[in-house]
């Protein structure tokens, strides 16, 4: 899937204010990005290069999530979240809305249950938020 119908990567990063609520102790950066690893837009604790590099590593781990999901789940099995951990933090991406996923970055000091819980709130108005830019209502793909 390709960028959500009607967005286009941020250049001004317009959009970066939808994601200062993720701006929690222990988080490094978030960036809005499309399915296929476009930057839409990025937190003001990353510079626009490196938000872009995130977002299509980002995008490619969220790939793999859906291939092993299918794996173990069988298929059509929906991958609601990725979370990875790593020597000096964790990673965490989520889908918001069709096309569109929120991926952040964090210290191992971050409270996973929080950030966990905060960007499925922040998913569902950011897919409502691209839902309107795009003239499409955008579902973040959870009951």
């Amino acid at each position: 899937m390709s960028t959500p119908a009607g967005i286009q990567a941020d250049s001004g990063n317009k959009l970066g204010w939808l994601l200062e609520e993720l701006e929690l102790p222990g988080v490094r950066f978030v960036v809005l990005l499309s399915e296929d690893g476009l930057r839409i837009a990025h937190s003001r604790s990353i510079v626009r290069d490196d938000a872009e590099r995130f977002a299509a590593a980002a995008s490619g781990l969220r790939s793999l999530g859906k291939a092993l999901g299918e794996c173990c789940g069988g298929p059509g099995t929906d991958l609601l979240q990725n979370i990875t951990e790593y020597d000096h933090g964790m990673i965490f991406v989520t889908a918001a809305g069709r096309g569109a996923l929120l991926g952040l970055s964090a210290t191992t000091e971050v409270d996973v249950a929080l950030v966990a819980h905060r960007m499925n709130e922040l998913a569902r108005r950011v897919g409502h938020e691209l839902g309107s830019l795009s003239g499409q209502r955008f579902d973040h793909g959870r009951s």
